[in-house]
C-alpha cells in the first residue's frame, strides 16, 4: 500500500473512482458524438471560452468577497473549519445544475413537455427547491463539526484542569502540583521557605 501510494500519490479507492469518471465521461461522450459531432464540438468549444473568459474571473471576484466576509480558520482553533468550504459546496452544485438546466430553468425554450413528461413551469421552482436543501445540508454539516470541536475542546480543558489542583501538604498546607521535594529543599537552602535554613534562621 505504501508503495502505491509512493507511486501513484493516493490510495486505490482514488484510482478507482478515477477511472468511473473517465469511463463514464467516455460512454456520454460516444452516444453524443454519434449524433450530433459538430453541435456538441461546438457547445465545448463555446463553454471553454465562455468559462475561460466569463464564468471564471465572476466566480473567482464572488469567492474573494465571500472569503473577506465570513471568519477564518485561526491559529489558536485549528481544528475550527474553513466557513468558506461549507458555503462553496452548494454554491458550485447549485451552479452547475443552473447552467445544465439553464434553458428549461429560465423558460427560453418550448417543446420539451413531450421529452421530459414535465411541464416547464416546475423547472425553476425545483432548481431553487434543490439550492436551499444543499445550503441546509451544507449548514446542517457545519453546525455538526462546530459542536464536536466545542465539545472536544471542554473536555480537553477539563482533563487540563484536573491535574492542576493543589495537593495537600502533611501539616495541612497547600502547595500546586508542579512542585517537587527537591524544589523545596533548594528554596529553603536560599532563604525562601521560612523556618527551614533561611537567612534569619
Amino acid at each position: 500500500m505504501r508503495r502505491f501510494r509512493r507511486w501513484y500519490g493516493s490510495s486505490p479507492l482514488h484510482l478507482l473512482a478515477l477511472a468511473g469518471c473517465f469511463a463514464l465521461a467516455w460512454y456520454a461522450g460516444s452516444r453524443l458524438l454519434d449524433q450530433e459531432a459538430l453541435r456538441v464540438a461546438l457547445w465545448f468549444a463555446g463553454a471553454a471560452v465562455v468559462h475561460d473568459l466569463l464564468l471564471f474571473p465572476l466566480y473567482s471576484a464572488v469567492d474573494r468577497g465571500a472569503q473577506a466576509v465570513l471568519p477564518a480558520t485561526t491559529t489558536d482553533a485549528p481544528s475550527r473549519p474553513a466557513y468558506i468550504n461549507y458555503l462553496r459546496f452548494p454554491a458550485f452544485g447549485s451552479a452547475v445544475l443552473f447552467l445544465v438546466w439553464l434553458p428549461l430553468i429560465l423558460g427560453l425554450v418550448d417543446g420539451f413537455a413531450a421529452t421530459t413528461g414535465l411541464d416547464e413551469s416546475v423547472f425553476l421552482p425545483r432548481w431553487l427547491l434543490v439550492t436551499a436543501i444543499l445550503f441546509a445540508l451544507s449548514a446542517l454539516v457545519l453546525g455538526i463539526r462546530l459542536l464536536r470541536d466545542r465539545l472536544a475542546l471542554r473536555r480537553r480543558e477539563g482533563q487540563g484542569g484536573a491535574g492542576a489542583r493543589p495537593r495537600a501538604e502533611p501539616g495541612g498546607e497547600t502547595r500546586p502540583a508542579g512542585r517537587t521535594r527537591r524544589g523545596r529543599q533548594v528554596a529553603g537552602r536560599l532563604g525562601r521557605v521560612p523556618g527551614r535554613g533561611g537567612a534569619g534562621g
